[in-house]
């Protein structure tokens, strides 16, 4: 017998449309919550993936010119109040 989870605040209007995606793919309500996950888990990886190994914006030079104007400016009386 499969053990019974409960997921909290989770209104009726939401959970009808659950339950009729699962029901027009054709899945159980498990399987269907199990491949939501998957899926989300998956576009998260690949979106974090293109942002940290896309093509470079600035040279190392230009960052480090970058940060050191930044730290510069950051020290600057009324920065921070």
């Amino acid at each position: 017998m499969a053990e019974v989870k409960t997921i909290k605040n989770v209104d009726e209007r939401t959970w009808g449309e659950f339950k009729h995606l699962a029901a027009r793919n054709k899945v159980k309500l498990g399987t269907f919550f199990k491949s939501l996950v998957h899926n989300h888990e998956r576009r998260n990886n690949s979106f974090w993936d293109t942002i940290l190994n896309c093509e470079r914006i600035l040279s190392d030079k230009e960052a480090e010119e970058m940060e050191e104007v930044t730290t510069r400016i950051r020290k600057e009386y009324g920065f921070r109040t």
